[in-house]
């Protein structure tokens, strides 16, 4: 008997909503655990990541991580890498997390740095 628990489901939810409308635009996924933030951008197509940024960066030394602020900054970084390899539009994949806090944090900063979803 194969048992999974809501986060299981609502990233699956998300993923296959995700994958059944986004045309063929790269997905900005974001991760989260209690101490650092990722983001990505994947083409599904190719099976490859494009871009990433994470507070694991250099840019983050010596500063909180697990906060809202540096959420932020990880979307712009990451929509900054983004321009530069001519990606301007991406779907968006919070994968199993809720979009409130630093998920939230995450996109609005990658907007702010150009991206559109």
């Amino acid at each position: 008997m194969f048992s999974e628990n809501s986060f299981e489901r609502r990233k699956r939810r998300v993923r296959y909503s995700i994958k059944t409308r986004s045309s063929g635009k790269p997905r900005l996924s974001v991760h989260r655990t209690g101490c650092h933030i990722y983001a990505q951008i994947i083409d599904d197509k190719l099976g490859k990541v494009l871009v990433s940024a994470c507070t694991l960066e250099s840019s983050f030394k010596g500063k909180k991580t697990s906060n809202v602020e540096a959420a932020s900054k990880v979307g712009e970084l990451v929509a900054q890498k983004a321009v530069q390899a001519n990606i301007k539009e991406v779907v968006f994949d919070r994968g199993g997390f809720l979009f409130h806090g630093r998920v939230k944090a995450v996109a609005d900063g990658a907007r702010a740095g150009g991206l559109l979803f």
